[in-house]
C-alpha cells in the first residue's frame, strides 16, 4: 500500500512521491522512504546525519504543526530524529499535503538538539517570501516542540512504537 505525499514549501518548491504505507491510524500516518537528491548531506553539530539512500519512518500528524522523520543510515543504525516545522497537515484519503515552514529541529538519540534551518526563514522574510506573522508562528511551534523535548513530552510516543525493521508491529496500539 502507498501513501501520496505532496510537501510544499513557499514560494513554489514541491516535492511529490508516493512512499510506502506503514500503518495508517486515521490522524497519524507512518510511512517509510529514502532521502534522494541531496547535493550535500547534512551536518548538525558536526555529525553527518542525513545522506542520500539513508533510509526513513516518517510520522505525519494529521491537523498538527509539525512532522517527525526517524532516520536510519545506510547501515540501519538510528542517527536521530528531524522535525519539520509546519504550517500545516492535511489528508485527503491517500494523499498527504504539507506546508513546510522552513525551520526544523533535530534531535540525536542522546536527547541533544538542534534548531536548524533559521536562516532560511530569516532569508525568506527578507526577500518577501514569508511575512512576520509567518516566521513568529514558524518560531512559536519551534520553540513549543522544544520545550517538550526538553521535558520529555516530545516526540509522541507513537514515534518510538515503530523502528526500521522488517516488522512494523506497534507495541501499544496507543498514540498522542
Amino acid at each position: 500500500m502507498k501513501v501520496h505525499l505532496i510537501y510544499k514549501r513557499v514560494p513554489n518548491r514541491v516535492l511529490e512521491r508516493d512512499d510506502e504505507l506503514i500503518v495508517d491510524l486515521g490522524d497519524v500516518i507512518i510511512a517509510k522512504s529514502e532521502f534522494k537528491g541531496m547535493l550535500t548531506p547534512l551536518k548538525v553539530n558536526g555529525v553527518k546525519v542525513i545522506d542520500n539512500n539513508y533510509k526513513m519512518l516518517y510520522f505525519a500528524f494529521v491537523g498538527k504543526n509539525y512532522d517527525v522523520l526517524k532516520v536510519y543510515d545506510r547501515e540501519g543504525n538510528f542517527k536521530g530524529l528531524y522535525v519539520d516545522v509546519l504550517a500545516y497537515t492535511k489528508r485527503y484519503e491517500n494523499t498527504l499535503e504539507m506546508l513546510d515552514l522552513f525551520l526544523d529541529i533535530f534531535i540525536f538519540p542522546n536527547g541533544e538538539h538542534f534548531l536548524l534551518d533559521e536562516e532560511e526563514l530569516e532569508m525568506a522574510l527578507n526577500y518577501g517570501i514569508v511575512d512576520k506573522e509567518t516566521v513568529d508562528f514558524a518560531y512559536n511551534i519551534a520553540r513549543e516542540i522544544m520545550e517538550k523535548i526538553e521535558k520529555g513530552e516530545f516526540p509522541p510516543k507513537i514515534v518510538w512504537e515503530y523502528s526500521l525493521s522488517e516488522h512494523y508491529e506497534a507495541e501499544e496500539d496507543t498514540h498522542d
